[in-house]
Formats: structure tokens, C-alpha cells, sequence
């Protein structure tokens, strides 16, 4: 009887110790084949998560003096726009606080990108400035963290599949953090180095403990990069949290047929002022103009400086100005069940402006160690793969 636990014991150790193995493995071949990637995601990532906060110090453009009078209406940013940038399509206008100027956006995919914007002051229609944003420093950093500064159709799919592939290489990391060891495990909490500690030690110490530390955040960043990245990951992450509407974003149709508006200005003119004193405290509003005569008007106001969560989606009737609620979970915000929230949360946390100031910090930080995971795990297995042969 002795013999034969002791006997399925070691067979029990050698399953553990092949599967362990096995997981070495696969962590050093997905690691080797991302890391590069995931330096350069990891590191890209860290600039875009102060973007707002660095462009604060160059865009006085965005600033005016307030006057004691109503913004110029919609109809009227939408004529000094199309007269400036000609032939393109404008994708909303932004009104902020008194004394933010306007902003136009314009943005057009196909053929070619076209994104840019305009700012406007908002009680004498000038044009104060013109930005292309599809050049300088942040576009270049956003064009690496999602393809690499490559062609889109390949520097995308790389980037995507190199994010699921690093979830996979945290899960992996973790199991393989824990020690065989009883003895060993509290080393994996600190370092305990001294004078005679090699840099390799130091090296593999720098890895796990440090990894296994930033592997809450490090999850948290990659899991909602997958939800961006992939349809069916964002599909299933609202479904298995409750999710019981339509998941992406929906623009409805008019409810009436036809035009109930007698005046010659278009009536979403009077639209703005009314959620300006319905919304008193909302950050801005963007007003998107319809898209053809059919389309509803739509309207996002922005309850929190900074955040998206929280926008309320408002459709109106463009001929009526009669709210029409919508089967997306890009509705009102008071409307929103759990797992709406949980999809609606996924960008703020990912740059981790969810927590303010104290999370941006901490998405800067988790994202720097994670760009120091592939380059720790790399020397790792340098170090093991031509190590030096002791001499006799």
C-alpha cells in the first residue's frame, strides 16, 4: 500500500513537472516571437496615456476669451466649416465651456484618411486654427502602438494577435512564477540581493518579481486591448457579463416622414441651447449632423472631463426634435446595466483615465514594466542558450 502511493505520487510530480515544462516552453517561444511587438506597444503606449496632458502646454488655440452672449449656431460652424476645408466630410462639432473654442471635426476614411480640425471661436465664427491630425509627434506614437508604422493591413493584424498572444504569456507567466519550492516562494515576493549577486540572478529576479507585481495591470491593459482588437473577444466579454443589448452602435431612423420645420434655418439650431440648460453641468456636447434625410440627429454629451463611459448618446428626430431611444448600449448613461458599462468603461481603463490622475500614473507605470518584460525574458534565455562552459 506504501509503495504504491509512493509510486503514484512520483508518476503525479513527473505529470506536473512535463506540464510545467511543456508552459516553459511555449512562454519562451510566444515571448521570443511578440517581444519586440510588445515593446513597442508597451512603450508607445506609455506617451499616448499623458497625451491631453502634454498638448495641454502647445494649444492655447483652444482657448478664448467668454462673452456675455449665446455660441453661433450649428448651421451657421457648419457653413464657415464646409467654406474652409471644401468637399469633405465633417464628422460633429464639439461645444465646450465658455471659453473653449470650437471644434470641427472632419474625418473621412476612404480613400484616403483625411482627419483633421478646425477651431472656431464660438460668438464670432473666426477660425483660430486648423489641425492636421494625422501628422506630428501622437499620430506617430498611435501609428506604432497599432500597426507599427506599417502598412495597415499588415502592422494591425500583427499588433492584434501579439496582444492575445501576450495574455497568453501572462497566464503562462504566472503559473510558472510560482516556485516548485516551498523554500524559494518568498523570494518571489522581493529582492535579496547583495554584493555577490550576478547580474543574471538580478536579471531573472527583475523578471518574476517585478512581473508578477504589474500582472494585475498588465492583464487588465491587454484583456481590454483585446476587446478593441477583436469582435468576437468584445462579444463575448459583454455576453458573459449580462449583456442583453445590441452591442455596437446604432443610428436610428426619423420617426416622422416629414419635414415639420417652416423656417429656412435647419431646426437643430434650436436644439443645442435647450440641452445646454437641460445639461447644466455637462463638460461639451457633440452635435454630429445628419448623415442624409432619413437619419436621426445625434448628439453626445459629456457628463466628465476626460471620460467616455459616461456619454449620454441623445437621438432626436431631425424634423421634430422628438428623442428616439435606441437598442444599443450607446444610449443614455442612467440606462446602462452592468455590462454595458463594462463595455463602455474599456477605453478609459485601458489609458486608465478611469481613476484619474492616479490611474493614468499607474497605466504609465504598468505599461513601461510590461515593455521591460520582453526584454528581461530575452536576456533570460540568451543567458541560458549560450551561457559561457566553465573551463577545467
Amino acid at each position: 500500500m506504501g509503495l504504491k502511493f509512493i509510486c503514484t505520487s512520483m508518476s503525479s510530480v513527473k505529470k506536473k513537472n512535463k506540464l510545467r515544462k511543456s508552459i516553459l516552453q511555449l512562454h519562451k517561444i510566444i515571448g521570443l516571437s511578440t517581444g519586440l511587438v510588445v515593446f513597442i506597444v508597451s512603450i508607445t503606449g506609455c506617451f499616448w496615456v499623458f497625451k491631453d496632458e502634454i498638448e495641454s502646454f502647445y494649444t492655447a488655440y483652444k482657448h478664448v476669451i467668454p462673452l456675455e452672449q449665446e455660441f453661433i449656431a450649428p448651421s451657421l460652424v457648419k457653413t464657415i466649416a464646409e467654406n474652409e476645408i471644401p468637399d469633405k466630410v465633417i464628422h460633429g462639432v464639439v461645444y465646450g465651456k465658455p471659453n473653449e473654442a470650437l471644434e470641427v471635426v472632419f474625418y473621412q476614411a476612404e480613400p484616403d484618411l483625411f482627419y483633421q480640425s478646425l477651431f472656431i471661436n464660438p460668438y464670432t465664427g473666426n477660425v483660430l486654427k486648423r489641425v492636421d491630425h494625422t501628422i506630428g509627434f501622437f499620430s506617430f506614437i498611435l501609428d506604432g502602438h497599432l500597426k507599427l508604422w506599417l502598412p495597415d493591413a499588415i502592422g494591425s493584424t500583427i499588433v492584434t494577435y501579439s496582444v492575445l498572444l501576450f495574455f497568453i504569456i501572462l497566464i503562462s507567466g504566472l503559473y510558472l512564477w510560482w516556485p516548485k519550492k516551498k523554500k524559494n516562494r518568498k523570494q518571489r515576493f522581493q529582492f535579496n540581493w547583495n554584493s555577490k549577486t550576478r547580474w543574471k540572478r538580478k536579471n531573472f529576479d527583475l523578471h518574476t518579481v517585478i512581473g508578477f507585481y504589474i500582472s494585475s495591470f498588465a492583464l487588465a491593459l491587454t484583456f481590454t486591448g483585446c476587446i478593441m482588437a477583436f469582435n468576437w473577444f468584445y462579444f463575448i466579454a459583454y455576453k458573459t457579463t449580462g449583456g442583453t443589448k445590441v452591442p455596437q452602435f446604432i443610428m436610428p431612423k426619423n420617426t416622422s416622414a416629414l419635414s415639420a420645420n417652416n423656417s429656412t434655418k435647419p431646426i437643430y439650431d434650436k436644439l443645442l441651447s435647450k440641452l445646454q440648460h437641460r445639461y447644466p453641468s455637462a463638460e461639451s456636447f457633440e452635435l454630429h449632423y445628419p448623415e442624409n434625410a432619413s437619419t436621426a440627429l445625434l448628439i453626445e454629451a459629456y457628463n466628465t472631463k476626460g471620460l467616455h463611459y459616461d456619454i449620454d448618446y441623445l437621438f432626436f428626430d431631425q424634423n421634430t426634435l422628438l428623442e428616439i431611444e435606441t437598442p444599443s448600449i450607446y444610449g443614455r448613461y442612467e440606462n446602462a446595466s452592468f455590462a454595458d458599462k463594462v463595455i463602455r468603461m474599456n477605453y478609459d481603463i485601458h489609458i486608465g483615465i478611469i481613476g484619474g490622475l492616479v490611474g493614468k500614473i499607474i497605466a504609465f507605470f504598468a505599461s513601461l514594466v510590461c515593455a521591460t518584460l520582453p526584454v528581461s525574458g530575452f536576456l533570460l534565455w540568451y543567458g541560458r542558450k549560450y551561457k559561457k562552459k566553465k573551463t577545467v
